[in-house]
């Protein structure tokens, strides 16, 4: 099978990416369910079964009734335990068993069905396939279409405008759906192809210019049904299955196989149609969808706060009123950087220092990231001081980028927010004990230990906003 790749012609024209067929054919090969329905009335037959259910029958009795055909089923009670369900199925001229399972749901397995044909039918693609390409479907990792398609610079975007994915022939001669395919069956086919041009033409489409400063960021991949055909953006192949057959990135988009995702580089770059808030997103997300160095809620709170000046008598310490703070962080969730927070429409200052607080005390992983926690913690109990800054140094390196970044600039706040301490009374130590357990947060830790934590966060951030020209 030729390789799957992302060309750039001499006219830097965008061509499509080859998407392979092969095992989209054989799904359409694999078996079709048949039921074999009980003729006879069967006692204490449980409600979610059909006339599929035959009672407590034999191995051999299933086995016998089951020979007429390929994809032949039935529901059985086991005679071994009764009160538990067998699936009986044949495949590959032998009936196979699965122990049933309902909980609302049908299931063998991880997948969970709506009805009895919907799991039968998943099944059995899945045992086709899996029995006809396992050489095949092992070697699916290698030369993937991503490291081609990935985030290839293309500068003519028109170019996309006409551009239609290529499928190549699959191997032992076999062809994508051709002329004597039936219409209906070739149109579904492409226009499932054409629509799969989804994230990865957004990633190809991304100029140099354009792009987000190089956070790295891990995929967050969910397990996703897809609905008609889909193929993989990691290895170009078919996803096979009628329910949950891949993962799909709920900040990106990314569509692949789950084994592909094993293989995909922690490179996401997320989508703002994916990412619909501000508060409570995780901060490298939010930046990279924003294509910003920093969370915007973080830029424009401290540009507002220092625009109103920095002499506010208890600045940080004294809260602003509730409703109005979760009004501002409503107009950030709604209207992102087009939020309006200035003097005419939040007179109190309070409320956006509450509001920035507020961002921080939301983010599901803190700006001092839980893994890198116990490092802060440990700098803060050496008594040498330069032990103690040099391992703060240490600590610092840690963070992710996105999030050091930030912390970096919020400390350069906070230090001018202490120049001016005569008249706003806040000193390093003050906004440590304001600030500590907002930026910090004991992983799992008992109660008794959290509790005796808090006066290192109070320290870790006196020291940082002390010293923030030395240690970022």
């Amino acid at each position: 099978i030729e390789q799957c790749l992302l060309f750039l012609s001499d006219n830097d024209e965008y061509r499509p990416p080859v998407w392979k067929s092969y095992l989209y054919q054989l799904q359409q090969e694999a078996p079709h369910p048949r039921r074999v329905t009980c003729i006879s009335e069967v006692e204490n037959r449980p409600k979610y079964y059909g006339r599929e259910y035959h009672g407590m029958i034999s191995r051999e009795e299933a086995d016998q009734l089951l020979s007429v055909a390929e994809g032949s089923y039935l529901i059985r009670e086991s005679q071994r335990q009764p009160g538990t369900y067998t699936l009986a199925l044949r495949f590959g001229n032998q009936t196979r068993n699965f122990r049933l399972f309902y909980d609302g749901k049908h299931f063998v397995g991880e997948k969970r069905f709506e009805s009895i044909h919907d799991l039968v039918t998943d099944g059995l693609i899945t045992l086709y396939i899996e029995t006809k390409a396992a050489e095949y479907i092992s070697k699916m990792t290698i030369n993937p279409i991503y490291e081609h398609v990935g985030y290839t610079t293309l500068n003519r975007e028109p170019a996309l405008k006409n551009a239609l994915p290529v499928c190549r022939d699959m191997p032992d001669g076999k062809d994508a759906p051709g002329e004597e395919t039936g219409l209906e069956e070739r149109v579904r086919y492409w226009n499932a192809v054409t629509q799969h041009l989804t994230s990865l033409v957004r990633r190809a489409t991304l100029k140099e210019s354009e792009r987000a400063p190089k956070y790295e960021k891990v995929h967050n991949f969910k397990v996703h049904t897809f609905r008609g055909p889909h193929w993989c953006e990691y290895c170009a192949n078919f996803m096979w299955g009628l329910i949950a057959q891949g993962v799909k990135c709920a900040d990106c988009g990314l569509n692949v196989h789950k084994q592909c995702s094993k293989m995909v580089p922690n490179d996401c770059k997320p989508d703002l149609k994916h990412v619909k808030k501000v508060y409570s997103c995780d901060l490298t997300t939010l930046v990279k969808a924003h294509n910003a160095t920093r969370p915007m809620v973080v830029d424009m709170c401290i540009r507002e706060i220092e625009a109103r000046g920095l002499k506010s008598e208890g600045l940080y310490r004294i809260s602003g009123f509730s409703d109005l703070i979760e009004d501002v962080k409503l107009a950030f969730d709604r209207d992102g950087e087009k939020a309006d927070i200035s003097v005419n429409v939040y007179e109190d200052i309070n409320v956006l220092t509450g509001a920035l607080k507020l961002y921080f005390r939301d983010l599901p992983i803190p700006i001092i990231t839980y893994d890198a926690y116990p490092r802060f913690i440990e700098a803060a109990k050496l008594t040498d001081t330069d032990q103690r800054l040099e391992a703060l140094h240490e600590a610092l390196k840690q963070l992710p980028p996105a999030h050091c970044e930030t912390l970096r600039y919020l400390m350069a706040h906070l230090k001018r927010v202490t120049q001016n301490e005569k008249d706003n009374l806040m000193n390093a130590e003050n906004l440590g004990i304001v600030f500590g357990p907002t930026l910090m947060r004991a992983p799992d830790l008992d109660a008794m230990t959290a509790l005796n934590d808090i006066r290192y966060q109070r320290q870790v951030l006196e020291l940082l906003i002390k010293n923030e020209d030395i240690l970022f």
